[in-house]
């Protein structure tokens, strides 16, 4: 039975909120580094850092992604999330980022236990199979078990990651509050349409060709001074 419209909204900020406990507001994927280099400086270059991966990087691989995702947990094809979990870990460009997903799909696969929802129990058990579940695809089986349409579902992970990296670039840089509500507002507009490629993406042209953010998360391994964990 598909849930009432306003209760997937409220399952679907449940699973978009900061809230959410997987230390997502650890890691800052590269950012950090990239203001130590000086490539990040102030708000608008911390806007064009952010807005060049969500739509070349996060918008181009992970969103559709998570779009195949979500249509493999809801048709109960195990075998395809295990092929795409195992992708994903594989596409992971530094040590620090597979360590990332690793972390996060562990702190959701844990929570997904402690909801104690009979809707996530198939989901709980898939993924108990995994020797190392990528935080994409718990998150997919969560908002597809709990019957949250795609488009909303693409955009709210999409919406999360943004606010993640505007957050570390408020640390980082550091910026004011302001200024990140200015960045929020410019990377939303963006969202949308970045959301809806994603979902009709063929995998062929599924791509994360981003040279700096590889770089960047390279260099942050080995940087000596730092907040976040990526």
């Amino acid at each position: 039975m598909t849930p009432p419209a306003s209760l997937q909204l409220v399952r679907l900020l449940q699973l978009a909120s900061p809230a959410l406990p997987v230390g997502a507001y650890t890691y800052s994927q590269g950012l950090e580094w990239a203001v130590e280099s000086g490539v990040i400086r102030d708000e608008a270059s911390a806007g064009r850092w952010i807005a060049d991966l969500l739509g070349h990087g996060i918008g181009r691989y992970e969103a559709p992604l998570v779009a195949a995702l979500m249509e493999a947990w809801t048709a109960g094809k195990h075998p395809e999330i295990r092929r795409l979990n195992a992708e994903f870990l594989a596409s992971r460009e530094s040590f620090e980022l597979r360590a990332e997903t690793v972390q996060m799909g562990f702190s959701l696969r844990r929570l997904i236990r402690d909801l104690r929802d009979e809707r996530l129990a198939c989901v709980a058990e898939q993924i108990e199979t995994l020797p190392e579940v990528a935080f994409p695809v718990a998150w997919s089986g969560v908002a597809a078990q709990w019957g949250i349409p795609t488009d909303a579902a693409l955009t709210a992970y999409l919406w999360s990651w943004a606010e993640n990296q505007v957050m570390a670039a408020l640390k980082a840089v550091p910026l004011g509050q302001a200024s990140g509500q200015r960045l929020l507002a410019g990377l939303g507009s963006r969202i949308p349409a970045i959301a809806a490629d994603a979902r009709v993406r063929p995998e062929a042209a599924w791509s994360n060709l981003a040279p700096a953010f590889a770089i960047a998360c390279a260099r942050h391994e080995t940087q000596y001074s730092r907040l976040f964990r990526s």
